[in-house]
């Protein structure tokens, strides 16, 4: 069988089964959940045409009733490492998440869509997303409700699973391109977190009430929220800045920047243990994954200052509304001080009457 009649097959395949579970009177569940088997054979067997091994990919389910807006259906890796997710909708819902009616949806897409590699299908059609920035969208050629082995597809769409399964973090070249890839995913943090404790995490709010014992005594949850993602973002990248690996994991790359930075280090263990990073896994898998391909050398062009600024453009992406309510900005402190750092006003200034300041060391 030559490749083109494989990539025929599969799709036949998947309209047979489709049909079948939408036909069949046993049938349980949502509808997009008849979608989940025959899409991971379609998508096992398209990985395969496209040229990655054979079990190399490993597509990992989430459950339907979790009702979590920001946990895509699929969190797709590649021999271990994380690739991109899958959102699966219901037959006639459609592939483009910017045509969605339902509230549900669009405010889930709101969300999603900070994800650098996303695929959304509805069984119907398959489109392609990055950063919230559509790459390709391709229809299937018939009803995968009723089609059967009749169901075809154009070759587009072996391109379209191919360009998903071999995208990889692109690093950014400068500050600027940094504070907006990580102030994407920083804010998907925040909204997952958010998420986590209106669902009852026991373990995010025992942390909740930790960070108001030693910090802020009025913090909201939603408060508590965007301070628990800044504070993890910028953790990651100090790390990176210097020089530390996230490779191997947030646990190992903190207790490594606890050696050079014990403070940062070890707030940066705490707010991740085991249970957090399994709660919040969509978006600190996501974070790890992008910013350790971050260059600092090449982030900060031999400019010592690039940090000094690098806040106002985070915020500008992720939430310029607290960014102009709040006034933040950098206060490069006097070059003559020793040891050198950079300070920016956070935004519980407004929110709690009183100025945090934290400090980063300048990376070497």
């Amino acid at each position: 069988m030559n490749d083109h009649n494989a990539f025929q097959h599969a799709v036949s395949t998947f309209g047979r089964t489709t049909k079948a579970k939408f036909k069949g009177g046993g049938a349980t569940g949502a509808p997009e959940d008849q979608l989940r088997a025959p899409l991971e054979t379609l998508m096992l067997s398209l990985a395969e045409l496209g040229g990655t091994p054979s079990g190399a990919v490993t597509m990992v389910g989430e459950t339907t009733l979790s009702g979590l807006g920001t946990r895509p259906d699929y969190a797709v890796s590649i021999r271990g490492t994380l690739i991109g997710f899958i959102e699966v909708k219901a037959p006639g819902k459609g592939a483009d998440p910017r045509h969605f009616r339902d509230p549900h949806d669009r405010a889930q897409w709101e969300k999603l869509k900070s994800l650098p590699n996303l695929l959304y299908t509805d069984g119907n059609g398959f489109s392609l997303w990055r950063h919230g920035d559509l790459v390709s969208v391709v229809p299937m050629d018939g009803d995968v409700e009723t089609s059967g082995t009749d169901l075809t597809a154009p070759t587009e769409l072996l391109g379209l699973v191919t360009d998903f399964l071999t995208w990889s973090p692109t690093p950014a070249r400068n500050a600027r391109q940094l504070a907006d890839q990580s102030a994407r995913l920083c804010r998907l943090l925040r909204d997952e977190v958010t998420e986590q404790l209106a669902a009852g995490n026991v373990d995010l709010a025992n942390l909740a009430v930790d960070w108001r014992s030693l910090l802020f005594p009025e913090a909201t949850d939603a408060q508590f929220a965007d301070g628990y993602a800044q504070a993890v973002t910028f953790g990651l990248l100090v790390a990176r800045a210097r020089g530390i690996s996230l490779a191997s994991g947030i646990g190992s790359a903190a207790h490594l920047l606890r050696q050079s930075n014990s403070l940062i280090g070890t707030a940066l263990l705490l707010l991740t243990d085991g249970q957090n990073q399994e709660a919040l896994r969509t978006s600190l898998a996501t974070l790890t994954r992008v910013l350790d391909v971050v260059d600092w050398a090449t982030v900060s062009r031999g400019d010592p200052d690039a940090w000094l600024y690098f806040y106002e453009e985070f915020l500008a992406v992720y939430d310029n509304t607290l960014r102009r309510r709040t006034g933040s900005y950098y206060t490069p402190p006097p070059r003559s001080s020793a040891p050198w750092c950079a300070l920016w006003t956070r935004p519980w200034q407004v929110q709690h009457g009183s100025t945090a300041l934290l400090a980063l060391h300048r990376p070497t």
